[in-house]
């Protein structure tokens, strides 16, 4: 598995632009074209600046496992993927709580989720505000476990839409 040499790396990843013209349930929105457009381009950056990636958690909704596909296409080698129900519609709690459990041996994880969450949970795991619009990247350095997240527990190494801006990755 791909071990960082400092701490372990989150990256939080905010699906692509959804479609709202067809009326679908939300859980069932499609991505718009631009969605579909800026997906890739972030898919790209993570192969360019992130290395190897363990494992994506996201989200059931259509906009964010569309979004990952989309992204898993741009890497060389991409991670195992686990939909997690417990992402959707999910606060900056029950975010971190899915952090908190993830395997002790993963160095390197994606989560993509939705807003307000994954805002509030960078927020939280650095200590101050991110914003994330639809296709950004967040992506953290954690120094302890993933078992031990909490306030305060991360760097920010990058964020926004790719080209994504902040320190060197």
């Amino acid at each position: 598995m791909a071990e960082p040499t400092s701490g372990r790396t989150l990256v939080l990843l905010r699906h692509a632009k959804s479609d709202w013209s067809g009326g679908e349930p939300d859980v069932r929105r499609p991505l718009a074209e631009r969605g579909r457009r800026q997906a890739p381009e972030a898919g790209r950056w993570l192969a360019s600046n992130v290395g190897g990636i363990d494992l994506a958690v996201v989200s059931p909704a259509t906009r964010a496992r569309s979004t990952w596909d989309l992204v898993a296409a741009e890497l060389e080698a991409p991670p195992q993927v686990r939909v997690d129900e417990r992402v959707y519609a999910a606060d900056e709690e029950e975010l971190l709580e899915v952090v908190r459990g993830l395997d002790a041996d993963l160095g390197v994880v994606v989560l993509v989720a939705h807003n307000p969450g994954l805002e509030d949970l960078a927020a939280e795991l650095v200590g101050e505000w991110v914003p994330m619009k639809t296709s950004a990247l967040t992506v953290l350095t954690l120094t302890g476990s993933w078992a031990d997240a909490g306030p305060g527990d991360a760097t920010l190494r990058a964020s926004g839409r790719p080209p994504v801006g902040h320190d060197d990755v």
